[in-house]
């Protein structure tokens, strides 16, 4: 089981604990992320956890990976993310490409839960850019 706390601080800032990491949030991303860029803050560290072991159990040589997440609400309320635009950028040579599409797909499509959760409601693209 996963428990954090989040104690408010003022206004709209809070800080959330797991264990004996704090991360601020502030819904006017301030002085912390919005609780919504959380999620997609959420999403790339998942995702590019499962990508990195993968490319290691694949022996793939990389360096320099970046993930960057943009997402588009819906006008009405609640508004939430109705498309999410993943660019994976990562260093590594061109023959590799394929197989660091290989282990994107495995990650969103079979490993990551935060991707399960958010393709619920909201569709997932991705692009690759190689370095």
């Amino acid at each position: 089981m996963t428990k954090t706390t989040t104690k408010w601080k003022k206004a709209h800032e809070f800080t959330s604990h797991l264990d004996h990491n704090v991360i601020s949030i502030d819904g006017g991303r301030q002085n912390g992320f919005g609780p919504k860029s959380l999620l997609l803050s959420g999403l790339a560290g998942c995702s590019g956890i499962d990508i990195v072991d993968i490319l290691e159990k694949m022996r793939i040589q990389f360096s320099d990976f970046e993930i960057d997440v943009e997402a588009d609400q819906t006008d009405e309320h609640p508004k939430v993310y109705k498309d999410i635009n993943i660019t994976y950028k990562i260093k590594t040579a061109k023959e590799n490409e394929e197989k660091v599409k290989k282990a994107i797909d495995l990650s969103l499509e079979k490993y990551c839960g935060v991707s399960a959760m958010l393709r619920k409601n909201s569709a997932i693209h991705y692009k690759l850019e190689l370095l």
